[in-house]
């Protein structure tokens, strides 16, 4: 087949992955950048221009597609599902799994076990929004925010106000989200791949630190998930409509806890920490899909 992998960086590790894998499997690899694309919309004609030439005969395409880009990046996946090309993760997916306080609603009412979470629209009410997490310590979220930036920990009453009336007078969207003390600083992240986890990690924060995003210095080690855990991660890649998800949760008396869904989750801290040929993983899903 000829995939196609949506990437700004061919030196990333993720994508240099998915180019060897793909190539053990015999497949031509291409690797496009996105934001270098042309959209060419003609009735009953989508076409995509990329260095002076129409991409043809394309029957697979891997988005990794970075947030700060999500808007075009998901406009040229969608042109390729009008060229009737197979993709891994599919536009309204992208686009849902990037809105996170969308990502929340849509996990709540599947049923699935989330912190507390408040979002009001600039506020000047900031104890109740603080009350109604069940009080500090509790965690603040830029919605924008990606890899553990935006976040904040604000541990008192008056660090939590300032810190939301700062977010709010620079109309910077924000959720507040009640702080897991069980977990320890530590979540999880379970990849699903075609409806099945093949592989799931534990990432520790450095030590001081609450996030434990590696970005940020943390460390991770191979984890075997409870029947709960499992559950939660297939369910919640299922109702987000990802075939290729990051999911991320914590540890809590009352169950796991869904974070986050990532749509173009990391490939290096999972393999290394797993072992697992996960973007074989992915390569065989698409195998089994793209006609």
């Amino acid at each position: 087949m000829k995939i196609v992998v949506l990437s700004r960086n061919p030196n990333l590790y993720s994508t240099k992955r998915l180019i060897e894998a793909g190539k053990n499997r015999n497949h031509e690899m291409l690797i496009v950048d996105h934001t270098k694309c042309d959209i060419i919309i003609e009735k009953k004609k989508p076409a995509i221009r990329y260095k002076h030439e129409l991409l043809k005969d394309v029957d697979a395409v891997i988005p990794r597609i970075g947030a700060s880009v999500t808007f075009f990046g998901t406009a040229v996946v969608r042109q390729f599902e009008m060229m009737k090309v197979f993709t891994a993760v599919e536009s309204q997916a992208l686009m849902r799994s990037r809105d996170k306080l969308r990502s929340l609603q849509v996990l709540s009412r599947a049923g699935l076990g989330l912190p507390k979470t408040v979002f009001t629209n600039y506020s000047k009410n900031v104890e109740d929004v603080i009350e109604d997490v069940g009080g500090t310590p509790l965690v603040i979220k830029l919605l924008e925010g990606t890899q553990g930036l935006g976040v904040v920990l604000a541990e008192t009453d008056t660090a939590a106000t300032s810190v939301l009336e700062a977010f709010n007078g620079l109309k910077a969207r924000v959720i507040a989200q009640e702080f897991v003390k069980e977990a320890k600083g530590a979540d999880i992240r379970v990849f699903v791949v075609d409806g099945v986890v093949v592989g799931a990690m534990k990432r520790q924060g450095k030590e001081g630190e609450f996030r434990s995003n590696l970005h940020r210095g943390g460390s991770a080690e191979i984890i075997k998930l409870s029947i709960d855990e499992e559950n939660a991660a297939l369910k919640a890649a299922r109702v987000m409509g990802l075939g290729v998800a990051g999911v991320d949760l914590l540890q809590s008396a009352r169950g796991p806890l869904i974070l986050e869904v990532n749509s173009s989750p990391g490939l290096e801290g999972i393999e290394a920490a797993t072992g697992i040929d996960i973007a074989g993983k992915i390569i065989h899903y698409i195998e089994r899909h793209a006609e």
